[in-house]
C-alpha cells in the first residue's frame, strides 16, 4: 500500500509522495482548515478588533444562518455577542493590570540575581548562607520574583526547588 500522509489540519490521510502532498498543502480546503484552527488561539482583544471591522451578516442576521459560515467576510455577532466580548477583553485587561500592580515594583529579577549571586559568594567564603543584609529583610526577601512564577505549567525542570532542597539517594544504583 505504501506510505501514507496524514493531515493533522484538515484530519485526513492520503497516499504520501510529493505531487499528492504538494497538491493537498496548496488547496483551498488545507489553508481554510489551518486557518480554522489558528483561530482557536486567538485571543479575545485581536477577535473584538477584527469584528467590530467587519460589517454585520445580513443573511445571518434575518435567517439566523450563512451559506459562508466561518468564511464570510462579514461578522455574525449579535450586539449582546459583541458587548459580551468587549466585557470580556476589558476583565482580561483589568486582571492582567492587577497581576502587575501584585508584583513588587521595587524587586526587579536583576536584583533577585544579584543578591542570590551575594549568596552563593558569602556561601563559598563563610559557609553562612545569611548575611547581615538577608537577615534584616526576612523571608519575603529571600522568596524568588513572582515574574519568575507568574508562567503557568512550568515544567518541572524549570519549577524552583522546593525550600528544603531535593532529596538525594546516596545509594543509587545504575542498571
Amino acid at each position: 500500500m505504501g506510505r501514507r500522509y496524514y493531515c493533522d489540519y484538515c484530519d485526513r490521510s492520503f497516499q504520501d509522495n510529493m505531487h499528492n502532498r504538494k497538491k493537498h498543502l496548496n488547496g483551498v480546503q488545507h489553508h481554510r482548515a489551518k486557518k480554522a484552527w489558528f483561530d482557536h488561539f486567538r485571543d479575545s482583544a485581536a477577535i473584538l478588533h477584527d469584528e467590530q471591522a467587519k460589517k454585520p451578516c445580513r443573511k445571518f442576521l434575518l435567517k439566523g444562518i450563512c451559506d459562508f459560515g466561518p468564511n464570510c467576510r462579514f461578522s455574525h455577532m449579535s450586539e449582546e455577542d459583541l458587548s459580551d466580548l468587549k466585557r470580556q477583553v476589558e476583565d482580561e485587561r483589568q486582571h492582567r493590570e492587577d497581576s502587575q500592580d501584585r508584583i513588587m515594583p521595587g524587586r526587579s529579577i536583576e536584583d533577585w540575581l544579584s543578591r542570590r549571586e551575594k549568596k552563593r559568594t558569602a556561601l563559598s567564603s563563610n559557609g553562612d548562607l545569611k548575611n547581615k543584609e538577608d537577615s534584616e529583610e526576612g523571608q519575603a526577601e529571600s522568596d524568588i520574583p513572582q515574574q519568575l512564577l507568574s508562567f503557568p505549567n512550568l515544567p518541572p525542570s524549570l519549577l524552583p526547588p522546593p525550600p528544603e532542597g531535593w532529596k538525594v539517594k546516596v545509594n543509587t544504583e545504575w542498571g
